[in-house]
């Protein structure tokens, strides 16, 4: 027993740190690794975006914000939000990530005790989060094909159920549901006057249908976006939440008492990424996208992703998560076992936001390892 142990809050025990990271330790030591781990855009923020970023803090403005955001970028997002929702108590804020969207959605709504279903693969931080809110996990399993099944999420839930997440295109599969999936979770939850959290951080980046929210089905969801994977903004911290009036209230006075406000200079920058054409960089991921499957897809079983930046193949026969993360390490090769995402050990997450030159080097070592 630590001599610390009686300090440490008991709803930080129900969970690890991120295995992403001990993945990210076991390949501390390879030269120039094929990293196609990393969750994050491989190019830079566009030009124009860095440079209004300079312009606010060289123009001072690099003070404290109103919680909600600068009205500027506070007022283009609600427009947007208007103009494609048209509900009349929908109310949009700033917050610090999309990330930070998550914990402030899941503190203003979840009690000790309140069960929270979300997807199986599912984003790492959706059952920590619950964990930290002293809530319960309900994880429904939806492979091998990563469909909804609307049957076992009615089957799974109980007087107790407070919250349903829902996020597409998704992490780790880029899988993106088709419409009448989100539209069976949708009024789902508001038959059973259940929040629904759509978390959306992926919306621009889907490639072969249009994107759909479940705030289109929902006229109570809480949308989660940000300009993170969107804009290459990752460790610049912006996101935003729309949801009804008294629900963007409550998540705003827990805001206002946490992350305070979302950096000043970023979100000016963001007032004019909302108007930055990325369909180039969208095209680029999607032939990246296309790359990546033709080269491995005659041995592995994959389900083709509509968007986002991964892929997530079945592990090959005879492999547990572990002995292919070993063996690819062995081979100078990167990638993520879906164990992290999953209570299954079936899968493996592959990134796709690498150079065509990485993406090559990593298709040719995956076949290797797979006809081994």
């Amino acid at each position: 027993m630590s001599e610390f142990d009686s300090w440490i809050a008991d709803r930080t025990r129900n969970f690890d740190s991120s295995g992403i990271r001990k993945v990210f330790d076991l390949a501390a030591k390879l030269e120039d690794p094929i990293n196609l781990s990393i969750g994050q855009p491989d190019f830079d923020v566009p030009p124009e975006i860095k440079e209004a970023m300079i312009k606010a803090i060289t123009d001072g403005k690099n003070g404290y914000t109103q919680t909600q955001g600068i009205a500027p970028l506070r007022e283009k997002i609600q427009g947007i939000v208007d103009d494609e929702h048209g509900h009349a108590d929908r109310r949009a804020f700033v917050c610090s990530g999309t990330s930070g969207g998550l914990l402030l959605s899941i503190l203003a709504t979840v009690n000790a005790g309140d069960e929270v279903i979300y997807f199986d693969p599912y984003f790492v931080m959706y059952p920590a989060i619950v964990e930290l809110a002293q809530g319960k996990s309900v994880p429904v399993d939806i492979g091998p094909d990563f469909r909804v099944d609307i049957d076992k999420v009615r089957a799974a839930i109980t007087d107790k159920t407070k919250l349903i997440i829902l996020n597409s295109p998704s992490n780790p599969t880029g899988v993106c549901f088709p419409v009448e999936d989100i539209k069976a979770v949708a009024e789902l939850a508001a038959e059973k006057g259940i929040c629904l959290v759509s978390d959306e951080i992926y919306s621009k980046f889907v490639y072969d249908e249009p994107y759909v929210s479940a705030a289109k089905f929902n006229d109570k969801a809480i949308v989660i976006d940000g300009f993170s994977k969107t804009y290459a903004m990752t460790g610049l911290r912006l996101g935003f939440v729309h949801a009804p009036k008294e629900m963007v209230e409550t998540m705003l006075k827990i805001q206002q008492y946490t992350f305070v406000c979302a950096p000043q200079p970023v979100q000016w920058a963001g007032e004019l990424a909302l108007d930055y054409d990325m369909t180039s960089y969208v095209d680029t991921y999607r032939a990246k996208r296309d790359k990546l499957i033709a080269g491995i897809e005659a041995n592995y079983r994959i389900v083709k992703p509509g968007g986002a930046f991964y892929v997530y193949p079945q592990l090959p026969e005879g492999f547990s998560g572990e002995a292919f993360i070993e063996k690819a390490i062995a081979n100078n090769l990167m990638v993520i076992p879906g164990n992290i995402f999953s209570l299954n050990d079936t899968h493996f997450r592959i990134s796709y936001a690498a150079s065509d030159a990485k993406l090559d080097a990593g298709i040719e070592v995956l076949n290797r390892i797979a006809t081994l």
